[in-house]
C-alpha cells in the first residue's frame, strides 16, 4: 500500500469577472511528485477544458513551470491555462502583487506574462511566434460545419498555430456561428492526411473585434468557452484579410462562448504593425473554488 498524499488545487474562470461564465480552469500549485500519466488520469477525472500542473522551474528567468493537460492530451501551450495560473501563482504569493511582468516555462517555451496595475487587474500573455499553414476548401468547410457556402465570407479558410493548429473559417454573420458544428468525424474529414489534430475556430468580424466559437474533438474537448492559444492567430488572420484595422496599439476584442453559456471576452492587443513585434492576449480571471486531492502513490 503506497502512501497518501493531498494536492491542493484551485478552480477558476478566465476571461470573465463574473463567476461560472469565461472558461473554467483547475490549477494545482504544487504538483511536486506527480509523473505526466498521473496528471494525465488527474485531468481526464476533473473533465474540465484543461488543468494545469506547475513544478520548479529548469530556467532560471522562469517563476514556474506549467505543464497543461486536456481530458486527453497534454498541451504545449494554450491561453487560458497560461492565465488562469498565473493568477492562482500571483494571489498565493508565488509573484509579488507589485510584479507586473513575469515570464513561464511550458512546452512550447517560455511565455511572458504581464499584469495590468489596477484594483481588478487584466491578466496579459505574448503569444509565442505564429506559424501559417495550408488553406482549406470552403465548400468542404461549410459542409463538415453544417452551414452552406453562402454562409462563408470569401477569405479562404487557413490554418495558423501558436502551439495548436487551428483552422480558421470567417462567417458572414453571428448566426452562421451559432448553427456551425462539428463532430470527429467532420474534424476527420477535414483535416484529411494531416496526422496532427487540429481545432476549428469560426468567426464573424464585428465592429469591435470578432463574434467567435471553437471546436476540438479530438483534444476531448466538443466546444471551447475561450481559447487564449487561438485568439492570437485569429489577430492575424483578421488582419492580413482586411477583417480589422492593422495599425501598431490595435486593440479589440474576440467574444466567445455565448452559444454555450459561458460568455468570454478575449482582448488583443498588437504591437507593431501587422504584430510585427508581438501581439499580447489577455483578460480577467475570476476564482470559484479551492478543493484537494487526495491520492495514495
Amino acid at each position: 500500500m503506497g502512501a497518501e498524499r493531498e494536492y491542493r488545487y484551485r478552480v477558476v474562470d478566465v476571461f470573465t469577472e463574473r463567476v461560472l461564465e469565461g472558461n473554467a480552469l483547475a490549477v494545482f500549485p504544487d504538483a511536486s511528485g506527480l509523473d505526466g500519466a498521473l496528471m494525465q488520469r488527474i485531468a481526464r477525472e476533473l473533465n474540465l477544458p484543461e488543468t494545469t500542473f506547475v513544478l520548479s522551474p529548469t530556467r532560471a528567468d522562469c517563476t514556474a513551470r506549467v505543464r497543461i493537460f486536456t481530458p486527453l492530451k497534454e498541451m504545449r501551450f494554450a491561453g487560458h491555462p497560461t492565465l488562469g495560473t498565473a493568477f492562482v501563482l500571483r494571489d498565493e504569493g508565488y509573484v509579488p502583487v507589485k510584479t507586473g511582468d513575469f515570464v513561464l516555462e511550458e512546452e512550447v517555451g517560455t511565455v511572458p506574462v504581464r499584469v495590468d496595475a489596477s484594483e481588478q487587474p487584466m491578466f496579459w500573455l505574448r503569444t509565442p511566434p505564429i506559424e501559417t499553414g495550408r488553406h482549406y476548401d470552403a465548400a468542404l468547410c461549410a459542409t463538415v460545419l453544417g452551414l452552406d457556402r453562402s454562409d462563408l465570407l470569401d477569405c479562404a479558410p487557413q490554418r495558423l498555430s501558436a502551439g495548436n493548429p487551428t483552422i480558421f473559417v470567417p462567417l458572414r454573420n453571428r448566426d452562421a456561428v451559432d448553427r456551425a458544428w462539428i463532430d470527429l468525424a467532420g474534424m476527420k474529414t477535414l483535416r484529411g492526411a494531416d496526422a496532427e489534430p487540429v481545432c476549428v475556430f469560426v468567426f464573424t468580424p464585428m465592429a469591435d473585434g470578432a463574434y467567435s466559437r471553437m471546436f476540438a474533438p479530438e483534444y476531448g474537448i466538443a466546444e471551447d468557452p475561450a481559447t487564449g492559444s487561438s485568439t492570437g492567430p485569429l489577430a492575424v488572420y483578421m488582419m492580413r484579410h482586411g477583417l480589422v484595422a492593422s495599425i501598431d496599439g490595435t486593440r479589440f476584442v474576440s467574444e466567445q462562448g455565448v452559444k454555450m453559456g459561458r460568455r468570454s471576452s478575449l482582448y488583443v492587443q498588437v504591437h507593431g504593425d501587422n504584430g510585427a513585434i508581438g501581439i499580447e492576449v489577455g483578460g480577467h480571471v475570476t476564482p470559484v473554488a479551492s478543493a484537494t486531492m487526495r491520492l495514495t502513490l
